[in-house]
Formats: C-alpha cells, structure tokens, sequence
C-alpha cells in the first residue's frame, strides 16, 4: 500500500466568533490570565513578573540585573532543538518603570514554559528629595493581554517560529503538531481524536500563588489525512508548556499493530 500523503493547513488563526479571541496571544486559550508578559505590584511592594516562554526547559532560562542602574532585569532562553519546529530564541526585559527605587533581589522560577520573577526593591532617596515625602512614581507597563480579532507576536522572540500552532509532516509519513500551552503540564491535558480531527483542552489546576486564575486551553487540529482516525493513530506528550501530537497515518498497520510511539 503506497505512503498516505498529508497535507496541513492551519485555520486557528482565523476567529470563529465575531469578537475575535479570548486572548491576542494564543487562540486556543479560553480563560485565564491574558498576555505573553505580565507585571503587577504585590501586596508587600515586590513586583510579579509573568512572562510566557513555550518550549523553554526549566533549567535554561539567564537572567542578570542591570549591574549599572539596577532597574531592569534581563532574561533570555532557548528551546530544544528536536528537529520538527525548529529552534526558538527568547529575550526580554523587566523593569521598575521609576527611577526612585533600585532592585535588590529577584526570586525566578521557570515551569512548564512559564518564567515568574519576583523582584524585591527599595527606595532610592537623594538629597534633593529627603525633606519630601515622594510617593514612588512607579507604572506597570501596559501589556497586561487583551481580546481581539488579530493574534500578537511575542515581543520576547528573537527567532523562530510565531505562531501557537505548527504542524509539518514527517518524512516516513504521518504528521506531528506542536501547540503552545505555557503554564501546562501532562496532568493537566486531555487529547482524542474524533473521526478527521484531533481535539485537545487543558485546564491548569496548580495555579500559582500570584496569578489570579489558571488557564484554560481549548482546540482542535484536523487531521492530514482523508481517511479517518482514532486514538490508536495518535500520540501526544506535554513538555515544558508544549502540547505535542503525532498522528499515524491511518493506513500504517505496522505502527499501529506494534503500538510504538510516533512521538519520539
């Protein structure tokens, strides 16, 4: 029997419904804090600094503080290199947004492709401002998500792919998918296939201290092939806030009989 031909074509990026996307940075995201980056100041005056790295390992995020003003942090990481997306480069800053206080620590922590910082500050008197009782000037800059009808690019990628959603078909036939579901890990998803789509959501039930809410992911990916699919000819694994399904084609019975796993 000849090879099953497969054909992706990506129609996440088109709003289904009139208002457009729950949130600009990921159309399959449902409900749940909106933006690649968030800042708020806490109750403590620490600032929380959320910002979405899909595909990032835990352990290969950098970040340093501006050793001259001490206002800003640097943060950079890279993903994987797993030879079917391509390599993802991040870089960014975070920032006091004053120039009356100075950072003093920040406490980072990378999860499920997910960098939370706090930074701790103190207030920088001069003299000119001793006698006066200032208030702290600090704002908290304005990229806290929105809904609408045109996706966002992340404003931390350097290099690599854009979108939440990549699909490519594998050279011995069958596909793989790759879909961005920061802050999501294994135990959180759910994946089945339903006649020439696959259908996934993910409700993050740990949620972190300083967030409001989790995040609700919900979508559906058609399959590449004409002929339909079940469970059997799907595979799937999250991994540092990456959904990743490979599909067999439904023709290989080699694959499928043996039940090894299309996802490596």
């Amino acid at each position: 029997m000849g090879e099953t031909k497969a054909e992706f074509r990506d129609m996440s990026r088109i709003p289904k419904v009139r208002e457009g996307f729950y949130a600009t940075n990921n159309q399959f995201q449902k409900a749940g804090p909106k933006g690649f980056v968030q800042v708020k100041v806490l109750e403590n005056d620490n600032l929380y600094v959320r910002v979405d790295l899909p595909g990032v390992p835990d352990d290969a995020v950098r970040y340093r503080v501006d050793a001259v003003r001490q206002k800003v942090v640097f943060f950079s990481g890279e993903t994987l290199n797993n030879g079917k997306e391509g390599v993802r480069q991040y870089s960014g800053t975070a920032g006091l947004g004053c120039d009356c206080c100075e950072i003093t620590g920040v406490d980072a922590k990378m999860k499920d492709g997910v960098l939370r910082m706090i930074l701790t500050r103190v207030k920088v008197v001069s003299k000119a401002q001793d006698n006066n009782n200032n208030k702290c000037t600090l704002t908290v800059p304005p990229f806290t998500g929105q809904s609408g009808i045109r996706l966002e690019d992340h404003p931390c990628l350097v290099s690599g792919r854009k979108g939440a959603l990549i699909g490519v078909t594998k050279a011995g036939g069958g596909a793989h998918f790759a879909v961005d579901m920061p802050g999501v890990s294994p135990d959180d998803v759910e994946v089945y296939a339903d006649e020439k789509e696959i259908r996934f959501k993910a409700e993050i039930k740990d949620v972190y201290e300083h967030d409001e809410s989790g995040r609700t992911y919900l979508g559906s990916v058609q399959s590449p092939f004409p002929a339909l699919i079940s469970n059997n000819t799907i595979a799937w694994d999250a991994e540092f806030g990456v959904l990743r399904i490979a599909v067999i084609p439904p023709d290989d019975m080699t694959t499928i009989n043996n039940k090894r796993n299309p996802i490596e």
